[in-house]
């Protein structure tokens, strides 16, 4: 792959830059700007370039279907425009006559069902726009999409600058010094799991929380009540279950049938209660394996966070953040759980890409990857 700060005579040119902008809306108003000052940098290298620069993203179901408010945070940072549709006549004559230093966005690819279908007609569409073509959003890469997987095919493409930081530092995970330390929690054991194995692989050790906790737990007979586990079975967990450096929490926090919660064994768990969150001996735990390590990769948290267990993931945030230890961090209830705490700029680098964190991971490319790599 090749970095957009590699490419010449920018001037000029028009560039289609797939930014990363799907961000928490609500009513309107946006709860998260992360992403959205993540996307500047590549922008404003691209316009100091003399570039002429239309941006495309998307935004998840759950958040609307209109960029609108992330165009009107945008342009109070920088000269912009919004096209619309891009299919319209407008939005053509407003691509055909803009100037050098110029920038577009473009509405919410998603409404489009060809941008998630990878249709041959719509890519065509998108890379007659631009001259050049930037993979800025590594969050999204994991998706054979579109505007990830089908523009490179046609136009000479690069990575912007947040995509390079993400693949730069979590690349460091894939050869991590040793000793070193991953600590996984969190839902979507369908995806952790396979993870799990993949970095039990190359890491000193890794210690598993959370919703993969459960799973192994459940498959090896024990009773875990009412706790949240994955509805199918996972291939990779007898494998997990069969190495050495894989850690288990040694205590939970149990809510049993009236709602009251309290710290026991995994043996004290009954039919009618559930584990919430890690207990105080596993916190003890993990920071002694902390202490050995020279690096760490923490994704997830401990517990049901989003349902306000967060008892035990505040704790080992700030056990991380005071480690003085290499640190990288991912997964957007991790995110948001260093971001209350006021913790984000203590670590060594805090990713946004959620499920492309943990698909690169587990895999060592993405889609977007390839695309880049190919073209």
């Amino acid at each position: 792959m090749q970095s957009i700060t590699t490419a010449h005579n920018l001037k000029g040119k028009r560039v289609l830059l797939r930014a990363s902008l799907n961000v928490p809306i609500r009513q309107g108003a946006i709860l998260d700007t992360v992403r959205l000052e993540q996307a500047l940098p590549t922008i404003k290298f691209l316009i100091g370039a003399g570039a002429r620069v239309i941006v495309v993203s998307h935004l998840s179901k759950a958040e609307g279907t209109t960029l609108q408010p992330v165009f009107r945070y945008l342009k109070e940072k920088i000269p912009l425009s919004f096209i619309g549709n891009i299919h319209s006549d407008r939005a053509q004559d407003m691509i055909a006559k803009m100037r050098d230093d110029d920038v577009v966005l473009a509405e919410n690819l998603r409404v489009y069902p060809e941008e998630e279908a990878n249709d041959p007609v719509f890519t065509r569409t998108l890379a007659s726009l631009a001259d050049m073509y930037v993979n800025d959003d590594f969050t999204v890469s994991h998706r054979k999409h579109a505007s990830i997987v089908g523009v490179p095919k046609f136009l000479p493409s690069y990575m912007g600058l947040s995509f390079e930081r993400e693949y730069t530092f979590l690349s460091q995970a894939l050869r991590a010094p040793t000793p070193s330390l991953a600590i996984l929690g969190g839902g979507k054991p369908e995806t952790k799991i396979p993870l799990i194995a993949s970095l039990a692989e190359k890491m000193t050790d890794v210690f598993v929380c959370g919703i993969s906790a459960n799973v192994l737990w459940k498959s090896q007979g024990f009773e875990i009540g009412l706790s949240v586990a994955s509805a199918f079975p996972i291939p990779t967990t007898e494998k997990v279950l069969k190495m050495e450096n894989i850690h288990l929490p040694s205590d939970v926090r149990i809510k049993d049938a009236q709602g009251i919660v309290r710290v026991g064994s995994l043996q004290s768990v009954d039919a009618g209660s559930a584990i919430v969150d890690a207990g105080p001996q596993t916190l003890l735990d993990i920071e002694q394996l902390i202490k050995q390590a020279s690096f760490v990769l923490w994704n997830g948290p401990l517990g049901e966070y989003e349902k306000g267990y967060t008892e035990s993931t505040h704790a080992l945030a700030r056990l991380l953040a005071q480690s003085g230890k290499h640190v990288i961090v991912g997964g957007g209830d991790t995110v948001a759980a260093i971001a209350t705490l006021g913790l984000s700029d203590k670590f060594t680098f805090v990713s946004s890409a959620g499920g492309a964190m943990i698909d690169f991971l587990a895999h060592e490319t993405l889609p977007g990857i390839e695309a880049l790599g190919r073209s």
